[in-house]
């Protein structure tokens, strides 16, 4: 049972380690695009590997000297219908308007945007309590809309992770962490939004949580709560319209996860969960007419539930399958997960060092 509860704990951080982060803009289809997964937690095989071998050390997270590689593949949709009406004023005798208007046309189209990431995960124990990591995505985007397509690098991001007190079986563990992301991808803010879609937020998030799990035999539960703050971009020069983008206030955003994971048997486990995050409001500076102008987004909030399923298919491989969809209008539609660990032979630390 010992192992069993391992491997649940193991896939509970594993529902918990991506958590939402958004980035917003001036209208609600492009605040739909820059919701996205937050980078701040391990990212999900480490962790499921962490989790399992903490039966052999006082610590959760990778030994001195040790080094994993993972992989992840993470697919994304998003689905709306959109309606474009054409209304004209209704005139009187004299050809003044009379207050009422009428719909001479109305179009409604479906629209779609797909987007596909395939990131690498690396870590390095630096002590057996502290653990540093990056994470490099390569992102894929559709827009079924306007028939763009684009292929780029993503926000890179490093993370480092500190566990205070020794893992003990039994009791309630838990992980501080922090996290820098960096604004690599192509930014919407300096993109021609009518040729190309954007892979980054944009912008740099500086971001600091913890996360904690407990077994209470045979079940795990687990949680984490975290919050980013993103830095302001400024000496912006994009066209929006008739108006000139020059600067971009992001607000800071409040993340958070709970769930519970039951392990099946020593090689299958199965956990549900629920991602939240709380995006405070966004400004938007523009120069129209040599006049200095702003605009705001008002907060969102955006929650995603969660279903995962760990499978050992070797003795050293967990493979973690997850499928997810949005609860609010802002969250992804539809949200499918893949994580595979990568051997390294001959970079992890040996047994009992």
């Amino acid at each position: 049972m010992g192992n069993r509860l391992i491997l649940a704990a193991s896939l509970a951080l594993l529902t918990f380690s991506n958590n939402l982060l958004a980035e917003q803009d001036a209208d609600l289809s492009r605040a739909r695009e820059a919701l996205s997964k937050q980078e701040n937690d391990a990212d999900t095989e480490k962790a499921l590997e962490e989790v399992f071998e903490a039966a052999e050390k006082n610590y959760s997270l990778l030994r001195e000297g040790g080094v994993s590689l993972n992989y992840n593949f993470d697919y994304s949709y998003y689905g709306d219908q959109r309606l474009d009406l054409v209304i004209e004023p209704t005139l009187d005798s004299e050809g003044q308007p009379t207050g009422s208007s009428t719909i001479r046309n109305a179009d409604v189209s479906p629209v779609a945007s797909h987007t596909f990431t395939n990131s690498f995960a690396l870590d390095y124990g630096l002590f057996d309590n502290l653990t540093i990591g990056g994470r490099l995505p390569l992102v894929a985007k559709f827009d079924t809309e306007d028939s763009l397509t684009a292929y780029s690098l993503g926000d890179i991001s490093s993370t480092v992770r500190y566990q205070p007190f020794e893992y003990i079986p039994g009791k309630l563990s838990q992980t501080w962490f922090g996290s820098l992301k960096l604004k690599t991808g192509d930014s919407p803010y300096e993109i021609d939004t009518d040729e190309s879609l954007s892979t980054g937020s944009g912008y740099y998030t500086v971001s600091g949580g913890v996360s904690a799990s407990k077994v209470l035999d045979p079940v795990v539960l687990f949680g984490s709560a975290s919050y980013g703050y993103n830095l302001p971009e400024k000496g912006l020069n994009q066209v929006r319209g008739s108006s000139l983008l020059t600067e971009v206030h992001p607000g800071s955003s409040i993340s958070f996860s709970m769930g519970f994971a039951y392990s099946l048997s020593y090689d299958v486990s199965l956990s549900a969960s629920f991602q939240g995050s709380f995006n405070d409001e966004t400004t938007f500076v523009f120069r129209s007419g040599g006049e200095r102008q702003t605009s705001t987004v008002g907060s969102q909030m955006s929650g995603i539930m969660n279903f995962a399923l760990g499978v050992r298919v070797s003795p050293k491989t967990i493979a973690n399958v997850n499928v997810g969809f949005g609860m609010t209008e802002l969250s992804p539609d539809i949200i499918l997960g893949l994580s595979l660990p990568i051997d390294i032979e001959g970079v992890k630390a040996p047994a009992g060092s």
